[in-house]
Parts: structure tokens; C-alpha cells; sequence
């Protein structure tokens, strides 16, 4: 019955926010019709899908073969993270909720891509660490969208978000439009760490994985300090192409 009446409530409210508030789905231009979840409409929020077609075992990212078990980065060097839990690609409605959270600041949308990640297999661990910003970053857009979405999956799990662990001490360039090699450069010796962490299990939580160059650096700065593993959960997996 509660959850009837829940139901009913949100899409009464649904329906007087389109009224008070009319507004488009910028991916079907058609009108917005779920508060929840706006300004995408219900059907292109629907559309999200967890990706479930072949992966590399440790960093999840996308393989062309069912039959490969490891990506030639990760059999190259092996990364300082145990394993990436990933929910689907980047493209379509799920990139476009990630970019107006992350970009236009529409923090409302960090509750519907929470839920999101509690349908993966998330094991147990002590904590959760999201990927630092810098504080320019942080001035300008107001906040830290990994922080946001750590604090969803925290109430989830019933464990702690560590929002002070993990800081970035310097300023970088925009990983956007760099190279691999690029990007690791870039981010090299950029994070620190504050205390001892004394084998702690730790879920390190980004929102789009590409290169996996800041997942590496801030894993190996956590690995430095103490912790006994880092399991990164990322909302998107995307690539450089």
C-alpha cells in the first residue's frame, strides 16, 4: 500500500512539476514528463541499460571477443585497483544525465544515477572514497559530483563515505582531448592522502571511466598509504575514439 500511494504521490507531483514547469527531453524533445528523473522523460530514461556484453576482467573495459578475459593495458601492467564494477556506456541518455549532473549542476539527478549502481555486485568493503576535484574545479561548478553520488550509494551500503581521505594537491590540465599516455602524465603524483588508512577496503567511485589514467593514480595513492584493496565503481565506461 505505501508503495501504491508513493507512486501515485510522484506522479501527481510529476505531473504539476510539467505544468508549473514545462520543459522538453533534450534527447526526444518531447515534453518532460517525470520529476524524478527530468529533464529527460520517462521513455529515454527507461532506455539506460547496464552493459552486459564482454569486458576486461579487472578494468571493465569493453573487448571486442566474449572470449578475451583481460585487455592488453591491464595485461601489460596490472593496476593498483583489484577490479572495476562498471554500470553501462557512455552514450545515449546515460552520458547525457552524467554530463547535465557534472555540467549543468542539476544535482537532483545524482538520486536516480544512484540507484543505478546498487544493481551491481558490490562487495563488502569499509568505506567509500569519491575521485577528488580541485579546488578551482570545485569553486567553480559548486560541488563535487562523486561526492554526491558516493553519498547515495553510502546509505545504500551502510558504510562511510571518507569525503577528506583523498585530495587533489595540484592543478591539472583537462583530461579531455588528451591522449592516453597524455592523461597519465598529466595526473602523475597529483593525489595525496591524508593519515595512515591501515589495510582498509575501500571503493573508490568515479563517473566516467576512459583511459582509466586518474582510477590508476588515484588507486596507486591510496594502495601507498595503506589500504588493504581499492575496487572502483564508475557509472560509464567511455574511450578516447
Amino acid at each position: 500500500m505505501r508503495r501504491f500511494i508513493r507512486h501515485k504521490g510522484l506522479r501527481l507531483a510529476s505531473s504539476l512539476f510539467s505544468l508549473l514547469y514545462p520543459s522538453t527531453c533534450p534527447l526526444c524533445k518531447k515534453p518532460t514528463d517525470n520529476i524524478s528523473c527530468a529533464p529527460l522523460c520517462t521513455g529515454c530514461w527507461g532506455s539506460i541499460r547496464r552493459y552486459t556484453g564482454p569486458s576486461c576482467m579487472i578494468c571493465a573495459s569493453p573487448l571486442v571477443s566474449e572470449y578475451s578475459r583481460r585487455c592488453g593495458e591491464c595485461l601489460r601492467q596490472a593496476p593498483p585497483f583489484s577490479t572495476v564494477l562498471n554500470y553501462g556506456l557512455y552514450a545515449g541518455a546515460l552520458s547525457e544525465a552524467i554530463h547535465l549532473l557534472k555540467f549543468s549542476g542539476l544535482r537532483r539527478l545524482a538520486r536516480p544515477l544512484g540507484k543505478l549502481l546498487t544493481e551491481l555486485p558490490i562487495p563488502d568493503m569499509d568505506g567509500i572514497v569519491p575521485v577528488p576535484v580541485s579546488t578551482k574545479t570545485l569553486r567553480e561548478r559548486g560541488f563535487n559530483q562523486t561526492l554526491l553520488l558516493s553519498k547515495f550509494l553510502s546509505r545504500h551500503l551502510r558504510i562511510p563515505v571518507h569525503m577528506n581521505l583523498l585530495f587533489k594537491k595540484k592543478e591539472t590540465l583537462p583530461q579531455i582531448g588528451l591522449g592516453a599516455k597524455e592523461r597519465v602524465r598529466n595526473l602523475k603524483n597529483s593525489f595525496e592522502v591524508t593519515g595512515r588508512l591501515t589495510k582498509r577496503r575501500l571503493i573508490l567511485l568515479d563517473d566516467v571511466m576512459t583511459t582509466g589514467a586518474t582510477a590508476r593514480e588515484c588507486a596507486k595513492t591510496l594502495m601507498k598509504a595503506g589500504a588493504g584493496e581499492v575496487v572502483v565503481v564508475t557509472f560509464a565506461r567511455s574511450s578516447l575514439t
